[in-house]
């Protein structure tokens, strides 16, 4: 899995200051996808260094790591979700995030603080649009709340 990208962003994750990679390698191809750039094997390996180096960096100024994509490894973004966790321990802050196109919930929710579901559907908009099929979830305690409707105001 490559990180093609990365930003620090507001608008990702609803009261978050998060610090979005964006994977390449994506499978999906959605028509209208803002991002068609990647659906390409492009960027730099993921691995230690690279979210060590970053959070080094970046990691006063953040509340959230939103990995964006990965749909061709889900067990890898959980697993580098669960790494980012670790880092609580500096941060207690700290919060995970992941941004799919997949129809379902990981397999391995738990190291997920959030997760967004859903294709994109260019007819039905993202997340901002209350025609979306999308769907942003926030971890309260073991449940998850549908937080969608949080783009919207």
């Amino acid at each position: 899995m490559k990180v093609a990208s990365f930003d620090i962003v507001f608008q990702e994750i609803p009261g978050e200051v998060t610090l979005a990679l964006n994977l390449s390698g994506c499978p999906c191809h959605c028509p209208g996808c803002h991002s068609p750039h990647l659906a390409e094997d492009i960027g730099e390996e993921v691995d230690e260094a690279l979210l060590d180096g970053l959070y080094a960096r970046y990691g006063k100024m953040i509340t959230c790591v939103c990995f964006m994509g990965g749909d061709a490894e889900p067990e890898t973004v959980a697993r580098w979700a669960r790494y980012v966790k670790e880092l609580r321990k500096e941060n207690s802050e700290l919060r995970t995030a992941w941004y799919s196109g997949r129809t379902s919930m990981p397999r391995d929710e738990e190291a997920f603080d959030y997760v967004k579901i859903g294709p994109y559907i260019e007819a039905l908009g993202g997340l901002k649009s209350k025609n979306t099929n999308q769907r942003m979830y926030k971890r309260v305690g073991k449940e998850w709340e549908d937080i969608t409707g949080e783009f919207r105001k």
